[in-house]
C-alpha cells in the first residue's frame, strides 16, 4: 500500500503551498516521493482543476485526496479586447469575499501580422495600499495577498489563449498588475520560481520581470536570492519633493535610500535595473526632470521605459504632449541614456490597472494615503 492518506476537517489547498511544502505534506499522506512532480506538473504545467484530472495516479488515490485536500482556482469573470489586440483579464477569486483581480495580455506584432512578444502583466495582490495618486488600484486600498497559485493560475489562462489564438506561448511576464509585488514577496517569489520551473510554465527567468515602488528592503533580499529575474522601479518623479507628491511611499523610502539599495542590488546581481517613468503633462516632463532622471540612471547600468500614462478618471495628472515627450526623449539621448517610449495601449478597455475591477467591486481597502477628514 503506497499511501494513507490522513483526512481533516480542514483541506488543504495544494496551490498555497511552495513546491517543498507540497512535497512534505505528499510524504506525510505516506506516498512516494516522484508523486510530488507529478501532482505539481498536473498543478502547475497541465492546469488541472481537479484531482480526477491527474490520471497517472489510481483512481483510489484521486478519491483519497479529494477528500483531504482541494485545488483552488481563479477563473477568467471578464474579457475586454482592444482594438489594438490588448486584452485585459478580470479573475474571480475562490474566495468567500468574491474579491477580482485583473492581468493583461499585451500582443506586439512582425509586419505581416505574426505574434511576436507576447507579454502578460500579473496582478499579485486585491488592491494595493501605497495609493499612488495616478493608480486607479491605489484607489482602491487594499484588500490581500493572493497565494503564489493566484499568480500563476492568470498566466495559465492567458497562456491557454495565446496557444490557441496565436499558436504559441507567452514570452515574456511582467509583475506590474494591481498591487505591490514586493509587499507580497513571499508568493511572488515561489510564482517566479513555478513559471520557471521545467514542470511548470518552463518561461525563463530573464524574460521575468518583477516592478515595485521602491521597496528597498525587498530589493535588497531580491538582490541576495538573484534567481535571474529582471527588477523594475517604478520611479516616475526624479527628485524626493515632486515623489512625494504622487508616491506616498516615498515619504519613508526616500531617493537616497532607493539609491543605496538600486547599488547593492547591481553589486550582488550584476544585473541592469530598468526605470518606468510615467510622463505627465506639465509635472515631470520639463528638462530639468530629464536632466534629474539622467543622474538616476546613473547609479548603475540601467535602462529607462518612458511611459506615456493610460488617463485614470478621476486623476489630475495627465498625459504628456508629444512634443514635450520628444524634448525629454532628447534630453536622455544626448546624456547617453538608454530611454524607449512605450505606448499606451488598450485606451478603449478601461486598461489603467485597476480600473475594470474598480467597476465592478468599489470598495475601499487599507491604505498609506490618509483620508481627509
Amino acid at each position: 500500500m503506497e499511501h494513507q492518506i490522513n483526512k481533516s476537517d480542514q483541506k488543504r489547498d495544494f496551490k498555497s503551498l511552495s513546491k517543498s511544502e507540497l512535497a512534505s505534506l505528499l510524504e506525510e499522506f505516506g506516498l512516494a516521493s516522484y508523486r510530488s512532480d507529478q501532482v505539481f506538473q498536473w498543478l502547475y504545467q497541465k492546469g488541472a482543476d481537479s484531482f480526477q484530472e491527474m490520471t497517472n495516479l489510481s483512481k483510489e488515490l484521486r478519491n483519497e485526496l479529494d477528500e483531504a485536500a482541494v485545488i483552488k482556482k481563479a477563473a477568467v469573470f471578464k474579457r475586454q479586447e482592444s482594438k489594438d489586440g490588448t486584452i485585459k483579464f478580470l479573475f474571480q477569486l475562490d474566495d468567500p469575499n468574491e474579491y477580482k483581480v485583473e492581468a493583461v495580455l499585451i500582443p506586439d506584432f512582425y509586419d505581416d501580422g505574426t505574434a511576436n512578444r507576447l507579454t502578460v502583466c500579473v496582478s499579485s495582490q486585491v488592491g494595493c495600499m501605497f495609493g499612488c495618486s495616478f493608480c486607479a488600484t491605489g484607489k482602491m486600498g487594499y484588500f490581500r495577498n493572493l497565494t503564489h497559485g493566484e499568480i500563476v493560475d492568470q498566466v495559465q489562462a492567458i497562456n491557454e489563449v495565446t496557444e490557441e489564438r496565436f499558436g504559441k506561448k507567452i514570452t515574456n511576464i511582467v509583475y506590474m498588475g494591481m498591487g505591490e509585488p514586493f509587499h507580497n514577496y513571499k508568493a511572488v517569489m515561489e510564482s517566479a520560481r513555478i513559471i520557471s520551473d521545467p514542470l511548470g510554465i518552463d518561461l525563463s527567468p530573464r524574460r521575468i520581470t518583477i516592478s515595485t515602488v521602491g521597496l528597498t528592503k525587498q530589493i535588497k533580499q531580491l538582490a541576495r536570492e538573484n534567481l535571474g529575474v529582471n527588477l523594475a522601479i517604478s520611479l516616475h518623479a526624479a527628485d524626493d519633493e515632486k515623489r512625494n507628491q504622487i508616491m506616498p511611499i516615498n515619504e519613508s523610502l526616500n531617493l537616497d535610500k532607493l539609491e543605496n539599495a538600486v547599488k547593492f542590488y547591481f553589486d550582488q546581481t550584476q544585473k541592469p535595473v530598468t526605470y518606468e517613468y510615467l510622463l505627465f503633462d506639465g509635472f515631470n516632463d520639463s528638462i530639468e526632470d530629464a536632466k534629474k532622471l539622467v543622474q538616476i540612471a546613473r547609479w548603475a547600468p540601467s535602462k529607462v521605459n518612458i511611459i506615456m500614462y493610460n488617463n485614470v478618471a478621476g486623476v489630475e495628472l495627465k498625459r504628456a504632449k508629444e512634443g514635450r515627450l520628444n524634448h525629454f526623449m532628447k534630453a536622455l539621448s544626448d546624456a547617453s541614456v538608454t530611454a524607449t517610449v512605450r505606448r499606451s495601449r488598450g485606451d478603449d478597455i478601461d486598461a489603467g490597472c485597476g480600473q475594470l475591477a474598480i467597476r465592478e467591486d468599489g470598495i475601499k481597502g487599507k491604505s498609506l494615503v490618509k483620508e481627509a477628514e
